[in-house]
């Protein structure tokens, strides 16, 4: 296995909000990258994202002019997994769902060199489990970014039972490379992240569904209590209502406690597509342009 410093390029599976933001952030800090996703226009919706990205920052840091186009002509786009054949990282990021990461990292595992490594951006699911479907069960690790991805600080690296030392500390040292700060974490249900922050989110749905308070009380409280940024309902909007729901279930199902079971309210929205920002409805409403 190569160090971090001869990894020049990487791919990045999925093209969503954590896809591209990863894809930028490597782009940024030097790296070429492989952004594919599953159709054509996926990808181009996740270049374009990027691309107004980057002139966002370059406006409010006063880049000079070539510079966010230099950092944008690093991504390219595609649709094949084969690029992983060149690339000593592969992150996957697409939606959190064990059947298709199953599929991805299947075909991943056949395309990819030996000593390539395996990353999953996923927020909950088991990196054992996911590394057990690979003939390189070493060479497979968490690699849990925060959203949004170019702002937040940490990433979570989550070794799976058989990830070794040597894909332990490469995927650190990267991670420094992307000026963010890399936590070791230990695969169990949730990591630490999700571990305790959604059955936070899941307690404030039970406190709306119980008529405790309404979502703004619910939402002032832990922001001006406990000094949070953003209420938790208006997190859990920001997130995805079935983003949520899904970790709930992982932590529910991976530990088997009655105390991670999903508040009903939160199936019921879900169930109904009120889904938060993205689809224009959650515990809030949001006007779609």
């Amino acid at each position: 296995m190569s160090g971090a410093d001869d990894v020049k390029k990487v791919a990045v599976i999925g093209g969503g909000t954590m896809g591209n933001g990863i894809a930028q952030v490597f782009a940024t800090n030097g790296f070429d990258v492989e952004l594919i996703d599953a159709k054509p226009e996926f990808v181009q919706r996740a270049l374009a994202t990027i691309g107004r990205n980057l002139e966002r920052v370059a406006k409010k840091q006063e880049w000079p002019a070539d510079k966010a186009p230099g950092i944008l002509a690093r991504v390219h786009g595609g649709t094949s997994l084969d690029v992983a054949k060149d690339c000593p990282l592969v992150i996957e990021a697409v939606t959190e769902d064990f059947a298709v990461k199953k599929q991805i990292f299947l075909a991943l595992d056949a395309v990819a060199p030996a000593e390539t490594i395996l990353a999953s951006n996923t927020s909950s699911i088991s990196i054992t489990e996911i590394a057990a479907l690979t003939k390189r069960p070493a060479q497979v690790i968490g690699m849990h970014f925060m959203n949004p991805v170019p702002v937040m600080q940490l990433i979570e690296i989550i070794r799976g039972l058989a990830t070794s030392d040597a894909t332990y500390a490469l995927t650190e040292d990267l991670s420094k490379r992307l000026g963010k700060t890399p936590v070791e974490v230990n695969d169990y249900p949730g990591f630490i992240s999700n571990r305790i922050l959604m059955p936070m989110i899941n307690e404030a749905v039970y406190t709306l569904m119980e008529g405790v308070a309404t979502r703004e009380a619910i939402d002032t409280v832990m922001k001006l209590g406990m000094n949070h940024p953003m209420g938790p309902l208006a997190l859990a909007d920001l997130i995805g209502l079935d983003t949520c729901l899904s970790i709930m279930e992982v932590l529910h199902v991976g530990l088997g406690d009655s105390k991670y079971r999903p508040c009903p309210l939160l199936r019921k929205m879900v169930a109904a597509g009120w889904l938060g920002r993205k689809s224009g409805r959650g515990f809030y409403e949001y006007p779609q342009a």
